[in-house]
């Protein structure tokens, strides 16, 4: 049986979201975090009720840097021609991974334009940034660990 692409494309998507999550569990268990894991808390669905909103769009955080350690998913919804903040640096390196909408990566000076499941990685130190070039939303998730002080 020959699948669509779509569904071959979400189904990528899923296991990719389940792989994130699953790794940042167990890693928890491995650096002797003594919190007790159940569904209750290692599953999170969306809600807007919880959404912030930002000046191009909103966030919802699935998991903040307080849930284990400093690692977070958020999933960012940006307007089309816009962009949550200019480029940037900070110390933490960080992964973007489009759900839906035409994204432009930056790095370093350089860009490119890119659909949805597509994947950035912006090392540590390095001027990056994401904006939407598009004429829809944006949708996006940013994966990474906080250095937490």
């Amino acid at each position: 049986m020959v699948f669509p692409k779509e569904i071959f494309m979400k189904t990528k998507l899923i296991s990719f979201i389940f792989w994130c999550i699953g790794a940042t569990l167990l890693i928890a268990q491995e650096s002797g975090n003594d919190k007790k894991w159940s569904l209750e808390n290692c599953v999170r669905e969306f809600s807007f009720d919880d959404t912030v909103r930002t000046a191009a769009g909103y966030q919802y955080w699935f998991y903040d840097k307080n849930f284990i350690d400093g690692r977070t998913i958020k999933l960012s919804v940006v307007a089309p021609h816009s962009a949550t903040h200019p480029p940037h640096k900070h110390s933490e390196d960080e992964f973007f991974f489009v759900l839906e909408g035409t994204a432009e990566f930056y790095l370093d000076g350089s860009t490119t334009n890119r659909g949805k499941y597509s994947a950035f990685y912006c090392p540590p130190n390095v001027e990056h940034g994401i904006k939407n070039t598009g004429k829809e939303e944006l949708k996006y998730l940013v994966i990474k660990k906080y250095e937490l002080k």
